[in-house]
């Protein structure tokens, strides 16, 4: 230590080297602000969390640097560079992420997830009308599912419009009555 109680910084290396928590402060208080300016500027996406790397992997090599400071910069440069090009790299390999936006979503095909609730919608539906008498099961397809009027099924199945709309109303009062007992509120 000199005269003011302050250590040198050969002194400050050597006790850091030793483990000392002080002295390891002391290097990491003096080194790592310009550790993260170069970082940033150099266009590190997490400068923090590279500073932090560069000391966590200078520390344990502390007892291996000579030629005092200047040979201690040097290390912790070069570690701080190659940890820049690891996280350059890392950026290159890996897709950029961009926030989902529905109005810019140009796809074609419906997701995983909406197929997959299609298919259990699907899937009741059926399982409804296959309990409905045939004629009955024609007209709810061909109004709910076809989306043809009440005229239109009649002259398609060659019945009167009030016969269609009799079995219509026969259909959805039978659908209700299954739906009821099942505990599902219609």
């Amino acid at each position: 230590m000199t005269e003011q109680g302050q250590w040198s910084p050969e002194e400050v290396l050597a006790a850091a080297a030793a483990g000392d928590a002080s002295a390891l402060r002391q290097l990491y208080d003096d080194l790592a602000p310009a550790v993260h300016g170069y970082l940033r500027y150099r266009g590190a996406e997490e400068p923090e969390d590279l500073t932090s790397e560069v000391f966590l992997a200078v520390f344990p090599r502390l007892d291996s640097v000579t030629g005092g400071r200047a040979g201690l910069r040097s290390l912790v440069f070069s570690v701080a560079h190659a940890r820049l090009v690891d996280d350059v790299r890392r950026r290159s390999r890996r897709p950029g992420l961009t926030a989902y936006d529905a109005d810019l979503d140009a796809r074609t095909t419906p997701s995983s997830e909406d197929e997959a609730l299609h298919g259990i919608g699907l899937a009741q539906v059926t399982r409804l009308l296959d309990q409905l008498p045939e004629a009955q099961r024609e007209v709810l397809e061909l109004r709910h599912l076809a989306d043809l009027s009440i005229e239109q099924v009649a002259e398609l199945l060659g019945r009167t419009p009030g016969a269609v709309k009799q079995l219509q109303r026969r259909a959805l009062l039978t659908l209700r009555d299954v739906l009821a007992r099942e505990g599902v509120t219609p």
